[in-house]
């Protein structure tokens, strides 16, 4: 075959699937023919052109799992041809700017987004920087390894960000897409685990995924029913509302940490004095690099650490994006490339 299906989008979601020109890979990347990709609620960035230059056609997606099946020049032996490989939201550092000198790869300024800035997973075929490549087990299946990528391993590094005690209380504000593996990544990890979320009907999936406690926000103050607990040492804030953040800190104990990583347009709120006394502090968490997604695998697969997802086949992505925007989906949209309509 000389040519691959994608699904490109100009402008606002204006999709279209195209036959792309298979080509061979650049020096330092490889070619990845895609067996699943994940349907992240950060495809909004080029779907809905809030991205540069909009009107040029990219290819969304960045929850990618595929195989290997061609090499560019001047990649290094560890990668082969038939190697099972994903790519997530960041595509690849690349070793030369300041952070990446100083190990943060997370933050280097030279690095491409895919799906965003550079062709992602809508495709049947993705090209990769090898810096940007995670490799994943056999034992993992591709549909449930995808949401990881992505969704997993931002709340697998928020919590390693938040530097918790063991058996502390932390908790999870919001059971969607990222809550609900954000529950059973904080109890895996040895904590006592407090789930927030509006109404009660998330509470029987919440106990489910693991969650010690569950806290209704629209019937109960969530910060005075956290301090009822003995305090959180750590709350992961997954739901994208900076209003429902703002009653959350004193919900902390002392020395405490808000990691945010659900992205929201709006301010969060917050009474300085909340912070000074206590020692409290509120950060943001982006990701993780490639290392980081292989250590966030190999943990999720030893706890059996699985995301609920919705399958759609390749030929539905537009239709997959729509599911995923509208909130309905429990919890993660993938795509499936093995099963075609």
């Amino acid at each position: 075959m000389n040519s691959y299906r994608a699904y490109q989008v100009t402008g606002q979601r204006d999709f279209s699937l195209v036959d792309r020109e298979l080509r061979h890979p650049a020096a330092g990347y490889v070619r990845v023919r895609t067996a699943a990709c994940g349907v992240c609620h950060s495809d909004v960035l080029a779907v809905e052109g809030q991205r540069p230059e909009p009107a040029k056609p990219i290819v969304p997606g960045h929850e990618v799992i595929g195989t290997i099946d061609a090499v560019g020049a001047g990649v290094e032996p560890r990668w082969q041809v038939g190697d099972r490989v994903g790519v997530g939201f960041l595509g690849g550092h690349c070793g030369q700017c300041d952070f990446c000198r100083r190990g943060d790869f997370v933050n280097c300024i030279d690095q491409p987004q895919p799906g965003t800035t550079v062709d992602g997973g809508y495709a049947e075929v993705v090209y990769a920087r090898v810096s940007g490549l995670v490799r994943v087990p056999e034992a993992f299946d591709a549909l449930t390894a995808a949401p990881l990528l992505c969704a997993g391993v931002t709340v697998f590094n928020a919590l390693r960000v938040a530097q918790a005690p063991v058996n502390s209380l932390v908790a999870v504000q919001g059971i969607g897409g990222l809550g609900h593996l954000g529950v059973q990544y904080a109890k895996k990890m040895g904590y006592r685990v407090a789930a927030l979320a509006r109404g009660t009907e998330k509470a029987r999936l919440a106990s489910t995924l693991g969650a010690d406690h569950y806290i209704d926000t629209s019937a109960d103050d969530p910060a005075a029913a956290l301090t009822a607990l003995g305090g959180a040492t750590a709350i992961i804030a997954t739901a994208a509302s900076g209003a429902s953040l703002a009653g959350l800190v004193t919900g902390l104990q002392p020395r405490g940490k808000m990691i945010v990583v659900g992205a929201s347009p709006e301010p969060v709120p917050v009474h300085t004095p909340d912070l000074i006394f206590g020692g409290r502090s509120i950060i943001g968490s982006l990701t993780g690099s490639a290392v980081d997604n292989e250590d966030n695998l190999a943990f999720s697969l030893a706890h059996q650490i699985a995301p609920m997802i919705e399958p759609l086949p390749f030929d539905d992505a537009p239709r997959a994006y729509d599911r995923m925007l509208s909130g309905r989906a429990r919890f993660r949209v993938v795509l499936d490339f093995a099963h075609d309509r």
